[in-house]
């Protein structure tokens, strides 16, 4: 008898294991339709006029310096915005870099908290009034603090709608991992924090799409990450926009053609590589507008959004030939890796290199 107590323990153990996986499962929210299909609301116009504004930005160095250098970066980017709303088209939709209010933020974490924005705000509020004088969407990216998550660092996509309220606020996924050999970055996204993510906001929220009267819109910082962008496409993105501190040209151009998306980056000028080219590109590939790596100025594209969304069906990825390589993947560094109490949080990018470190599971096998 007692032989058999463990067998019938262990069986036990795994049919219950089985029943909550199968729970979760049932639990998530459908999320992409199984026909091809994909849910929209009804378009306002034919072709939606899409404007990106490239400017270089002062970055906030020093705390005591941070209100100057910010008030100095909106004016910039109010008459930027006013520029983009009076000439040429009437914009539908306005996007703007990673950075536009406070560039680069330097130092540690406690300097970075306190340098941060806190969205809605006061500047905010300045671009919801634009947004709401010139009837058109305002989007942009920066670095945020939230009291709901005390001494995180968030880097947010943030949607003010026409009626100049905030519409939405986009975490940034994932950050690129082992790009650089010293450091890592120690924003908080929604991969570091998953589970909690999802309790407060809901699986839905990890990979917004934006169903506007201008097309199925996803907004992401992500870069080099293709399947981010699949997945926004799986759930019906037809435009993707990504904001961006230096990029590659070739990522928006593949995120196009792979997707079948209309694929825009907006970025800050500078004479590297990686600098400029703000862009808007076809699902072909082919590019529809772009500035030079120096200019600072308005980009305009007029994208054919009715007659692209006619008889469309999401692409054909190949999941069922690749699933069982991918079930076999290890990810390297485990979600959720960042919560933690707010004081044994990473204060710069070496100690978040040794986090990672410790947290690899290629390096402690």
């Amino acid at each position: 008898m007692k032989k058999l107590i463990l067998p019938i323990l262990l069986t036990i153990c795994v049919i219950a294991i089985s029943c909550q996986q199968k729970e979760k499962q049932n639990s998530i929210p459908k999320m992409v339709n199984s026909d091809g299909s994909y849910e929209t609301v009804p378009l306002e116009k034919d072709t939606l006029v899409l404007k990106l504004i490239q400017n270089s930005v002062r970055n906030v160095k020093k705390i005591e310096n941070a209100k100057e250098v910010v008030n100095e970066n909106l004016q910039k980017v109010k008459n930027l915005v006013v520029e983009a709303c009076t000439t040429g088209d009437k914009p539908n939709i306005v996007l703007m870099h990673e950075f536009p209010l406070t560039g680069y933020l330097y130092g540690g974490r406690k300097d970075k908290v306190q340098m941060a924005l806190q969205i809605p705000g006061e500047e905010t509020s300045e671009l919801c009034a634009l947004a709401k004088q010139y009837d058109t969407y305002i989007i942009f990216g920066s670095y945020a603090i939230d009291p709901e998550w005390p001494d995180h660092i968030l880097s947010l996509t943030t949607v003010i709608g026409r009626d100049g309220e905030i519409l939405k606020k986009i975490w940034k996924p994932r950050n690129i991992k082992r790009f650089y050999s010293s450091f890592e970055i120690t924003t908080t996204t929604v991969e570091s924090v998953r589970e909690k993510f999802i309790e407060k906001y809901g699986i839905e929220e990890e990979l917004p799409v934006l169903r506007t009267e201008y097309g199925n819109i996803a907004l992401s910082t992500v870069q080099l990450d293709p399947f981010i962008f699949s997945a926004f496409t799986m759930k019906g993105a037809e435009i993707i926009l990504r904001t961006s501190t230096l990029f590659f040209e070739s990522d928006i151009i593949y995120t196009a053609m792979a997707n079948n998306v209309y694929s825009a980056m907006a970025n800050i000028p500078a004479d590297s590589p990686y600098g400029g080219n703000s862009m808007v590109v076809a699902p072909s590939g082919k590019v529809m507008a772009r500035l030079d790596k120096t200019t600072e100025g308005v980009l305009e594209a007029k994208i054919p959004i009715a007659k692209f969304r006619e008889n469309r069906k999401l692409p054909q990825y190949a999941i069922e030939l690749t699933k069982d390589i991918f079930k076999q993947y290890q990810e390297e560094i485990p979600a959720n890796h960042l919560d933690m109490p707010k004081e044994k949080l990473p204060q710069n990018g070496k100690e978040m290199k040794v986090l990672l470190d410790s947290l690899s599971t290629w390096l402690n096998q």
